[in-house]
């Protein structure tokens, strides 16, 4: 079978960019305005994305990391308390905790969707908890219901990062809606971009304005005896970001459509394949499909997920193995605990259960990530390019395996 090259979301050929970015971004420079807190750009994408997300407050940021520290600093830790958050995340959903001097304590995952469940996150909850942030990896959302029944029996106010969750939902709820906060980014790699930023949304007014007052070095703009009201950073977005938002908003919708489509083409192709799993959605969940991850079993497949992912070099497939190397509490930051100098703080204020990292504690992050095979994804696929996508997968487990498998 001859390779066909997949679209690719790090360049055009896999990205919605077209003349309505280019209007916006032109009006954005013919204003000679580029600053969000004298633009216009700005305040029209917050209140696009409150309409949108059905959200009162929505504060744009710098990045998807921005927007995470936003959203711990608005819960006002104090040093050495502990924010609850996931094994398999990246390492913008962590350090922001470190740098407002609180504890991140991992939860175990569900090894089959890899995010955290409440069963996880209850057994790390102790009387330091300040916050639980959830992740809805790949676009596929936590069980928020029972997440939501457990902060509010604990009094934990819960933030969800949804950086990879665009109009994913839990029970008819788009996800980043639910909890006390919500986080986004528009990384390059999102459902939509603007290369970098990011937003946070809240229904809470406190919060709100504590979050607008971060981004802006806690200088409250346009209220009365202005001051820097406490230790904060300038993470705002520029107008140009927020131009780009504005024209990618309407075709979020839609892009999000196309991705589920593709994804539930592939599932079907792929459903009765030896030794690989297609995603598992709950039945009152929509995935949004940030990325598509498969669940070989190295059982089954000789090799597991590193040798399918090496197989599928061979049809020009970049496919990821484990998404990543290892659980985020192995990285030298937390292994090491290399912060501030040699201070080792915040590390220095934590109990010694908050940095037990001992592999019998995460079964389900390792299970899940030597399972863990994840496949790039955007909204510019066709039913061509899924088509190709699962041939190449079948006819590289055929390899591995060495038995004919059945056209689903």
């Amino acid at each position: 079978m001859s390779t066909m090259k997949l679209p690719s979301d790090q360049d055009a050929s896999g990205r919605s960019f077209g003349d309505d970015e280019i209007a916006a971004l032109t009006d954005a420079i013919a204003s000679g305005t580029l600053t969000a807190t004298k633009g216009v750009q700005t305040r029209t994408m917050e209140a696009a994305l409150a309409e949108m997300l059905g959200v009162e407050h929505v504060i744009a940021c710098a990045s998807g990391s921005a927007a995470v520290h936003v959203a711990v600093a608005a819960l006002d830790p104090e040093p050495g308390d502990e924010i609850i958050t996931t094994s398999i995340t990246d390492m913008g959903a962590l350090s922001p905790i470190l740098f407002q001097g609180a504890i991140p304590v991992f939860a175990d995952v569900d090894p089959a969707t890899m995010n955290v469940t409440a069963a996880t996150i209850a057994a790390r909850i102790t009387p330091r908890t300040r916050g639980i942030i959830v992740t809805h990896l790949f676009g596929n959302p936590c069980q928020m219901d029972d997440i939501l029944a457990l902060g509010a029996e604990r009094g934990i106010p819960i933030i969800e990062d949804s950086a990879q969750s665009y109009l994913a939902t839990s029970n008819g709820r788009i996800t980043g809606t639910m909890g006390a906060i919500g986080c986004f980014s528009t990384q390059q790699g999102k459902h939509m971009t603007s290369g970098e930023g990011g937003f946070v949304v809240t229904r809470d007014a406190a919060l709100a304005r504590r979050m607008r007052v971060f981004v802006n070095k806690a200088w409250p703009y346009g209220e009365p005896n202005p001051d820097h009201e406490f230790l904060a950073l300038n993470y705002r977005i520029t107008e140009l970001q927020s131009a780009v938002i504005n024209a990618q908003l309407p075709k979020l919708a839609a892009n999000v459509a196309t991705r589920i489509a593709n994804a539930e083409r592939l599932t079907a192709q792929l459903s009765e394949v030896p030794g690989i799993g297609t995603p598992v959605v709950a039945p009152h969940d929509v995935h949004c499909y940030w990325r598509y991850c498969l669940r070989v079993d190295g059982d089954v497949v000789p090799g597991g997920p590193g040798a399918l992912a090496a197989e599928l070099k061979f049809y020009d497939i970049a496919a990821a193995p484990r998404y990543i190397n290892k659980p985020a509490f192995r990285c030298k930051v937390f292994a090491d605990q290399v912060t501030f100098g040699q201070s080792h703080w915040p590390f220095t204020l934590a109990t010694p259960e908050a940095l037990d990292y001992s592999a019998e504690r995460f079964p389900g992050t390792f299970a899940g990530l030597e399972q863990a095979l994840v496949l790039p994804w955007n909204e510019r696929y066709t039913a061509e390019h899924v088509d190709y996508l699962a041939t190449s997968i079948i006819e590289a487990v055929e390899k591995l395996t060495a038995v004919p498998v059945a056209s689903a």
